[in-house]
């Protein structure tokens, strides 16, 4: 009788442990599967973490992706079954009170909101979050990985506090507390990664944050895009942006004809326009960062070589993104008066943007880093789409823009207007120098996101 009772007893303690030790390995087997993405900001505009995301998903974790869903992803996101996307509520910053409790009106209650979303996600074994905005995600993250075990990985790309400056000055309160905030919180992760060289060497002497640097690379999708395919996109576009319409129409009225292309109504076969314009992209976020008058004041001197005779040809320039300084070009855009060259300044869909760099004759980078650290990753895809670019020059932009080799690096709208008079001469030849970035692009074999994932991210998060 007394050893039943005492087998009983044993029984019942050793349970509830049992139970404990199978919940605590279901879990840690829960969380070694499952990593959740963190973007304080539009997921359709942050390629870099959606990069992130599916990169986790292909190599077999679930993933959780957390942020504000204004612009749609890309499709290769939206349908795979291993990524859930998950809603943050955007507060806008109050009308009234001043400026500095506005803004901590909308810290506090981001705050909140990420904690709850977080704390309802299942165990995860990774938290990616990007910087910036850092605040008050980084806190945030890091609060919930404490709690849960998780180990919390900080993808560095710029500075919050920098970019916080060309608003309100870098000696403004608010500057120096968000990089105050940035510097302390920053160094609570796990791991760091960054998109340059020269930021991870800063983030070690100044912030005293040991990094990783993984450069940017395109996805798959950007590649070279066939002619039919460009004619498909053009009269798609063109139902909407006449720039991209066709300037004539055709003899046959059954035959499709748009700015650039043609397609024959009896063969079906498309052939680029004799005489076509020459088509130039960039793609911005509309931001302080980029001085879109620079472009502008280019495309003034290049309408002004065409009317004094040189041989060049027409321009069509179509500039993409969503932005707060948008409806400020627009207006200065609306004013011009040009006879050769038409601006048109779409939102394109995920899927329409690479079709669109791999048409292109040309990119244009207007993108000047606040910090001076960080890369426009708007070039990767252009290079990605073997696109040769004319870009703006910064402190870091050698690590990504080989001058005269895969494009050319410009200070003011002079130097560019005689870099489009030098690419666009006898437009287009084939023996030129556009063609000749372009080729050496096709050369270099980049490596893309996924491939370059797996050499650098994978086996950090291993080794973690």
């Amino acid at each position: 009788m007394a050893a039943s009772c005492v087998a009983v007893l044993a029984l019942s303690l050793s349970l509830p442990l049992l139970l404990l030790i199978a919940w605590k390995r279901w879990r840690r087997e829960r969380m070694a599967r499952h990593a959740v993405v963190v973007v304080l900001g539009d997921v359709g505009r942050s390629p870099r973490m959606q990069y992130h995301a599916l990169s986790l998903a292909k190599c077999g974790f679930s993933v959780t992706l957390l942020g504000f869903c204004n612009s749609k992803p890309h499709d290769e996101l939206l349908q795979s079954d291993r990524i859930r996307i998950v809603p943050l509520t955007e507060l806008e910053r109050l009308a009234v009170g001043p400026h500095i409790l506005q803004y901590g009106v909308k810290v506090v209650f981001q705050a909140v909101h990420l904690l709850w979303k977080l704390m309802c996600s299942e165990p995860a074994a990774y938290i990616f979050l990007q910087n910036p905005p850092g605040l008050p995600a980084i806190a945030v993250c890091w609060f919930v990985a404490c709690l849960c075990g998780t180990k919390l990985v900080i993808d560095w790309h710029n500075y919050g506090y920098s970019i916080m400056g060309l608003v309100h000055g870098p000696s403004h309160c608010l500057v120096l507390l968000a990089k105050w905030y940035e510097k302390l919180c920053g160094r609570l992760s796990h791991l760091n990664l960054c998109v340059t060289s020269e930021m991870r060497e800063d983030l070690a002497e100044n912030w005293g944050i040991k990094a990783v640097t993984v450069y940017d690379k395109p996805a798959s999708f950007f590649k070279e895009t066939p002619l039919d395919l460009q004619h498909r996109l053009f009269m798609k576009l063109g139902r909407t942006y006449p720039a991209l319409r066709a300037s004539s129409d055709p003899l046959d009225p059954a035959t499709e004809r748009s700015a650039f292309t043609e397609r024959d109504a009896n063969s079906g076969m498309v052939t680029r326009l004799r005489g076509r314009p020459a088509l130039l992209v960039s793609s911005t976020s509309w931001t302080e960062d980029e001085d879109f008058s620079i472009f502008l004041a280019a495309l003034e001197k290049f309408e002004q070589l065409i009317l004094n005779g040189e041989s060049l040809p027409s321009l069509v320039c179509v500039i993409t993104g969503k932005g707060p300084l948008k409806e400020h070009y627009s207006h200065l855009i609306g004013q011009k008066h040009l006879q050769h060259i038409q601006v048109c300044t779409p939102w394109l869909e995920a899927e329409d943007y690479p079709l669109l760099l791999g048409s292109a004759d040309l990119g244009v980078c207007l993108h000047k880093s606040s910090s001076g650290l960080d890369l426009p990753m708007k070039v990767v895809d252009m290079f990605g789409c073997c696109l040769p670019v004319c870009a703006v020059n910064f402190r870091c932009l050698r690590e990504l823009v080989k001058h005269e080799e895969n494009g050319l690096v410009f200070e003011d709208a002079e130097e560019l207007a005689a870099q489009l008079q030098m690419l666009f001469s006898k437009f287009p030849d084939p023996a030129g120098k556009l063609n000749q970035f372009r080729k050496n692009l096709r050369e270099s074999k980049q490596l893309r996101w996924d491939e370059s994932w797996k050499q650098t991210v994978l086996p950090l998060l291993v080794d973690t």
